[in-house]
């Protein structure tokens, strides 16, 4: 089992380690209900070092970039960030991450730990027609901490005594803090607002307990995976491996805005724009339930007599007091007040269709 560089600090702070993706993590330190509702009034301080991050350099590194996603990274300025699906030739989904762009010759990527090997192995395949061309694995030099909350920023700035207000949503800078070169960007993955900082890996717990130190006293406390998987669910940000996979594409999802066909060719377009054409036979849907019941990941979904799909996502949602998930269903169901039903165990219970994302931060 792989380790991060906070690992003693986890067990220092009682936390519940659990096997992700090969990776010992905490799952909790306080329940994970609590530790939900800090980030939500307060912040939260995260370890994300799991995560896969890439440095793709070279004379050809943006038209390699749009030849491997949907997004069109054309959009983007220096020092901005895009979310997007990579995808195989089927439009199957085979990652979701983030491209950092730094300038037209380097981008950084960041991706779910699970891909990580896979994904590094499909990038370099696919940069044997862009040479030259160097994609790093930076994943063990560099840690990745993320700090989510409405008091991130107060507290940010609280600890490393500079302003970062300019750091607008989806982009980011380069800082120096205690002799080395941090980078801070401003993305998310809770509904909230917040910040993940790349660090060298041996300052990481450095960093880390400053955080704390400094704001211990305004609230902040570590979180775990357990929590961070109830935050992404109420703002309707998906989970690989769950509402996605290589089998699922984006045009499934509630992710289609992120293919772009007007920009050119990229791989899976051609397919991709076969299923527009054709039409979408199944649809990612947000749900809540009307009986009392938590759906979880896999559970069948009826009309009537018909199993018309399966939950993907699925949990109590401590902001709003009920019940929630999301749902890859046929498509003529797909729609708003739609009422059908959730297998849990032996039982049926009746859920609904709602708008989502269920939580919105005001």
């Amino acid at each position: 089992m792989k380790k991060t560089q906070l690992y003693d600090t986890h067990l220092t702070c009682n936390a519940k380690m659990v096997s992700f993706h090969g990776y010992e993590m905490p799952l909790q330190y306080d329940s994970i209900i609590n530790e939900h509702h800090c980030v939500r009034k307060n912040a939260g301080l995260f370890d994300i070092s799991h995560m896969g991050r890439f440095e793709v350099s070279g004379n050809r590194a943006f038209p390699f970039i749009q030849q491997v996603i949907t997004n069109d990274a054309g959009l983007l300025a220096d020092k901005q960030v895009l979310y997007t699906p990579i995808c195989n030739e089927r439009g199957g989904i085979i990652d979701d991450i983030l491209v950092y762009k730094r300038h037209e010759k380097h981008f950084m990527l960041v991706g779910n730990c699970s891909n990580a090997e896979k994904d590094l192995s499909w990038l370099q395949k696919q940069a044997a027609n862009y040479q030259p061309l160097e994609i790093r694995d930076l994943t063990d030099r560099v840690s990745l901490i993320a700090l989510q909350g409405p008091q991130s920023t107060h507290m940010l700035e609280v600890a490393l005594k500079t302003k970062f207000d300019s750091i607008k949503r989806f982009s980011f800078d380069d800082y120096v803090w205690d002799g080395t070169r941090i980078t801070i960007s401003r993305t998310g993955y809770t509904g909230e607002d917040g910040f993940e900082i790349f660090v060298d890996s041996g300052q990481v717990v450095k960093l880390w307990d400053l955080l704390i130190e400094k704001n211990a006293q305004h609230g902040l406390r570590p979180v775990g995976l357990g929590a961070r998987d109830t935050l992404r669910l109420e703002a309707c940000l998906l989970l690989y491996g769950n509402d996605m996979d290589e089998t699922i594409t984006p045009l499934e999802t509630t992710i289609g805005w992120t293919v772009k066909f007007n920009k050119g060719n990229f791989i899976g377009r051609e397919s991709l724009l076969n299923q527009k054409t054709r039409g979408i036979d199944r649809k990612l849907v947000g749900f809540e339930m009307i009986d009392r019941g938590i759906p979880r990941h896999g559970y069948p979904v009826f009309k009537g007599s018909e199993m018309i799909g399966k939950v993907t996502s699925g949990s109590f949602s401590p902001s709003t007091n009920k019940n929630i998930g999301l749902c890859l269903i046929q498509s003529q169901y797909a729609k708003i007040g739609e009422e059908f039903q959730i297998q849990i165990r032996d039982n049926m219970y009746n859920a609904r269709i709602v708008k989502t994302p269920f939580y919105k931060r005001e």
